[in-house]
């Protein structure tokens, strides 16, 4: 597939255009580019993937969303003076292991939830087998597509290690795993030991991207630090705002039920620090990733941008 469309003449587009600009610019590239990397519908016994399979796989990735771990990609890439079109294919790579994860985690067996983004989650639309291979479709897809579209080839590598790391049992897995073990037990718990659930479960996949946009890039250490020092605070920062959404969030804007963390036990921000307390922590972390950005310069304005817009964000 063409990766071009954002193209070299788009490079240092917040300061031309503005972040909400560049956001709608940069969802509607990767969701282009969503498209054309998964399975086309094909029906028949001739069919190289099942139709039911690839409705499922494009239900659930093409589904709206955010794409906030693409974007911190291509913006990573874009601060360590790369193009940001030679991110696309890692970008679309992040997107789809964050869709499978939810795909997963909706699930019956795990938060059993029956909305995603306002529509009905995949095993509802389809069916929990059906889902569950969905997931394990996009997970796949998703370095498949890394290793066949990022160059140069040690750019892949670095990005397949970077990814499966964040994604695995000492990331994202882990997290998950460490959560419904935590929504079971009859301990409190500490602050600490959600901090470290929540830089698994959430803050993996939020630095990843910041890592693999500059691996891409080739940055030099100290703009690969200084943008996985970000990720970090950002990663910890979007779960505590994430935190506060289900206690105050409104369920239109959110198109999912709210309070259900309350429901569960689970261990949130919000219950160890309180609403108040929990706003200033991300307050804090925000400004944390923003003065963690001073080797990038002014290439890194839209990262800073985001931090505090993350704040604000109410879905």
């Amino acid at each position: 597939m063409t990766t071009g469309t954002m193209t070299s003449s788009a490079t240092r587009v917040i300061g031309s255009w503005g972040l909400d600009e560049y956001l709608d610019r940069a969802r509607r590239v990767v969701e282009e580019a969503l498209a054309a990397f998964l399975p086309n519908v094909e029906e028949g016994p001739e069919a190289v993937c099942p139709s039911r399979l690839a409705r499922a796989m494009r239900y659930s990735l093409l589904g709206g969303g955010k794409r906030l771990r693409p974007v911190l990609c291509l913006m990573a890439a874009e601060a360590c003076g790369a193009d940001p079109s030679a991110a696309i294919p890692a970008a679309c790579a992040l997107e789809m292991i964050h869709t499978y994860s939810l795909i997963h985690d909706d699930l019956p067996a795990m938060d059993d939830d029956d909305l995603r983004r306002g529509r009905p989650t995949c095993h509802k639309a389809f069916d929990e087998a059906t889902a569950i291979l969905a997931g394990d479709g996009l997970l796949t897809l998703a370095f498949e597509v890394i290793a066949r579209e990022v160059q140069p080839p040690l750019a892949a590598l670095r990005c397949v290690r970077i990814l499966a790391e964040a994604a695995g049992p000492l990331g994202m897995v882990a997290g998950q795993m460490a959560d419904l073990e935590a929504e079971g037990s009859t301990e409190d718990g500490t602050l600490a030991e959600l901090e470290a659930i929540h830089r698994r479960k959430t803050g993996a996949l939020l630095r990843a991207p910041l890592q693999m946009g500059a691996a891409i890039a080739g940055a030099d250490d100290d703009r690969a630090e200084a943008l996985d020092h970000y990720g970090k605070a950002v990663g910890l920062a979007f779960q505590i705002v994430d935190d506060l959404l289900d206690v105050q969030g409104d369920e239109a804007k959110l198109g999912k039920r709210v309070g259900k963390d309350s429901e569960l036990g689970k261990w949130t921000y919000p219950r160890f620090l309180g609403v108040d307390g929990s706003r200033r922590r991300a307050r804090q972390l925000a400004e944390e990733a923003v003065g963690a950005l001073a080797p990038l310069g002014d290439r890194a304005d839209g990262l800073r941008g985001l931090a505090l817009a993350l704040l604000e964000r109410d879905r």
